[in-house]
């Protein structure tokens, strides 16, 4: 069994960046500028926003971070995207989800300028996706695809469960996995699939992302499989000094025995999001997606 470390690898892949930024100021360049709108004091988001303004600053981005209270108006919020989508120094640009109850996430993301959208979410970058043509992919499937590369894992012609149906991840990653290239036949199964058990014991590869703790257990896995959770819960613990511990959607003790390649919780999927996030930016700026 190889635990495949994406603390690891999201290092590489910005080291990576680092050095084609140094190239790029060398040369003259532009340096590639990633803002992020937050809004309210959430405090996973507060979390994750200053962990993205640490990692421009590691990789030699711009970076800026705009805060709103709560209490903004969505219309507020809306001309804000406005300026943003015209300031020609930036290259790309967030809004970080999720959004108070008032504010429509939906008009929020399809206002962004699909050029400058470098969470990928927008409808022109999905649509793109689907088609095979050159998108920003959203930062979760970008992440796993980077995993899949970098491990060598064998992916044409293996069967694919994909475990959720979000919009963010699990569909997303059934297409990505089906392309030209990566060649899996992929299964998307959810909450109301039928025999999950017996589907999920038949895939070579498996991508939980149903946001259930522990939710695939090893008897829904075939010896050699290839497991990547995507899911993150926090729970309460006695045995650790914060009281919580996060746990995915994998019976990590029950199915890492039976793996060939395997994803921790935390250390796995989830350092390769910021990552996946600045290198869309530097795709951004080099003009490689919308030339």
């Amino acid at each position: 069994m190889i635990l495949i470390d994406g603390k690891k690898t999201s290092e590489l892949l910005q080291s990576e960046i680092a050095e084609e930024v140094i190239t790029i100021k060398n040369n003259g360049g532009k340096i590639p500028h990633l803002a992020a709108v937050l809004v309210g004091n959430d405090g996973g988001s507060e979390t994750y926003v200053a962990g993205k303004v640490k990692a421009c600053e590691k990789v030699g981005f711009k970076s800026t971070l705009i805060r709103y209270d709560d209490t903004v108006t969505q219309d507020e919020l809306l001309k804000c995207i406005s300026q943003l989508n015209c300031d020609d120094d930036l290259d790309g640009f967030i809004v970080q989800l999720p959004l108070p109850k008032h504010i429509s996430e939906e008009k929020v993301i399809e206002a962004i300028n699909p050029h400058k959208d470098v969470d990928g979410f927008h409808p022109i970058n999905v649509g793109r996706m689907v088609a095979g043509m050159p998108a920003f992919i959203s930062a979760t499937p970008f992440g796993i695809m980077e995993l899949i590369k970098r491990y060598k894992i064998e992916t044409s012609g293996k069967n694919c469960v994909v475990i959720g149906r979000s919009n963010i991840v699990g569909r997303p990653m059934s297409i990505l996995l089906s392309q030209k290239g990566i060649d899996c036949t992929v299964t998307i199964c959810h909450s109301r699939t039928k025999n999950l058990k017996e589907v999920c014991a038949q895939a070579d590869i498996i991508v939980a992302a149903l946001g259930r703790a522990e939710f695939l257990t090893g008897d829904m896995v075939k010896e050699g499989a290839v497991v990547i959770d995507v899911g993150i819960t926090r729970v309460k613990s006695d045995k650790t000094k914060s009281g919580w511990k996060l746990l995915g959607d994998v019976k990590f003790d029950e199915v890492a025995p039976k793996c060939s390649f395997i994803t921790p919780v935390p250390g796995g999927v989830g350092p390769m999001t910021i990552a996946s996030l600045l290198y869309n930016t530097l795709l951004s700026s080099k003009k490689v997606i919308y030339k």
